[in-house]
Order: structure tokens, then sequence, then C-alpha cells
């Protein structure tokens, strides 16, 4: 099995021409899960602490109308966020979308610390706190976005193969990100694989195996990092990937 994480500009004409890099990429690596950004199909909006309905509006179509370019990645599994509406509610939801299952609403992000870059109450509200995975392909892939890696609990006690982190910045405020997922890797006996936004937003996509080794990340000139990786069942209900030379 092979997993994909990336690093993609946050505007949007670097944006377009970075996808089709990585469209390139993915097709090249005949990869199996890939993992997006924060909300990627927009530029970040969230930075400004004051909410206006017009650039969120904008931000929910622009994604919509991305939908369908998800296809371009096949037969991968794709996993990212998106900005989306549920009455009169707004969420940052978690979403993987599979070939033949079309889009899958998978997670909404509920921790939202309020700290420079990302005013995300300001912008949409926060979800009850629900980590529950989901089985697609034989695989248990579950989901934290952002700054949920530094929510109080978490999938420490569920089964696990993949844990999908999309970012969009880094909170140095919160501490360093790459020990925290290590952590989150090695408690919840699964793989970790996290995108990001490049440029000021940090880049530095990575993949850390179970047992907390950064195994990869990606780099200003190296912005795609694909691994192929073995999933094994273990004692008991855990896995762990063995991870070969790529």
């Amino acid at each position: 099995m092979k997993i994909t994480v990336c690093e993609l500009p946050d505007q949007r004409k670097s944006f377009d021409a970075a996808w089709g890099d990585l469209v390139d990429h993915v097709g090249a690596e005949k990869s199996d899960l890939v993992v997006l950004p924060d909300m990627p199909f927009s530029s970040w909006f969230v930075s400004s602490d004051r909410f206006d309905r017009g650039v969120w509006a904008a931000a929910v179509r622009a994604h919509h109308e991305w939908e369908h370019r998800l296809r371009e990645l096949g037969p991968a599994i794709v996993i990212a966020s998106r900005p989306v509406d549920f009455g009169n509610e707004r969420y940052d939801e978690g979403f993987l979308w599979d070939e033949p299952l079309g889009m899958l609403s998978v997670h909404a992000k509920s921790y939202l610390p309020d700290v420079k870059g990302a005013r995300d109450g300001s912008w949409y509200d926060s979800a009850t706190a629900e980590y529950v995975p989901v089985e697609v392909r034989g695989l248990h892939i579950a989901m934290l976005i952002g700054s949920e890696m530094w929510a109080p609990r978490g999938y420490e006690e569920e089964h696990l193969d993949v844990l999908a982190i999309p970012r969009a910045g880094d909170m140095a405020a919160l501490g360093d990100c790459v020990q925290r997922a290590c952590s989150l890797a090695r408690h919840a006996h699964a793989f970790a694989a996290s995108s990001n936004r490049s440029g000021t937003f940090g880049g530095q996509a990575w993949i850390i195996s179970p047992e907390g080794q950064l195994l990869g990340q990606t780099s200003a000139g190296e912005p795609f990092l694909s691994v192929n990786v073995a999933l094994h069942a273990t004692h008991g209900e855990s896995r762990h990937f063995d991870v070969f030379a790529h």
C-alpha cells in the first residue's frame, strides 16, 4: 500500500499548477491513499477574526466545484476537509473520497483554539467531539484536523490503521507538531500521515510509523512524499505497517 502526502500553495494560480504536478506524481507512484491539506481548495480565510459571509460562501462554493477533480487522483482514496453549511451552523468537515463510494463525511472539527493565523471560532462551529474511524477497503481510517492534534482526547482506544491529519499552518504556541504526531501514532498504534500548505504556512507534510518514527517529510524542493507500506495483523486488534525503501 502506498501513502502520499503533500505541501500545496495557498495562492490559487500556484495551487492549480501544483495540483497538476500532484496528479502526475500520484499516477506515477500508483498511490493508494492521498492526504491533502485542511480546506485545500480555497485561499486560507481563517486568519481573520471577523466572519465574512461572502468569503465563507465563496470557499464553500470553491470546494464544491473542485469535488469532481478528486477523481484525477483516483483510484486512490483521498482525504481532506472542506467548509460546509449545516442548517444555521457551519463546520470544517473532514471528508474521504473513494471512486466507488464518492464523498463521505467522516469527521467535523471540534477543537477550535483561537490563535494567530487560525481564528477558527469566528468562522465555524465546534462540532461534538466524536472520534469514530471509518472502514474503507479493509482499512480503519480516522482523522484529526489541524489543531485537533492537541485536543485532550482522541483515538487512543480505537482500532486504527491510518490517522490522517490535514493541516493549514502549524501553531508554534501549541508545541512541536511532529513530536505530537509521533506520540499520537504510538498511542493509537496507527500510521500518521499529514499534509500542509506551503510557503508561510510552513509546509513539511510528513509520514510517521505506528512506532512513532518519522519516515519522511516534504520540503519546498520536494513537495510530495510517497511511502510504500505493508499492513500486517499483530496480536489482538492492533496493526502496524512495515515500511520498505522507496
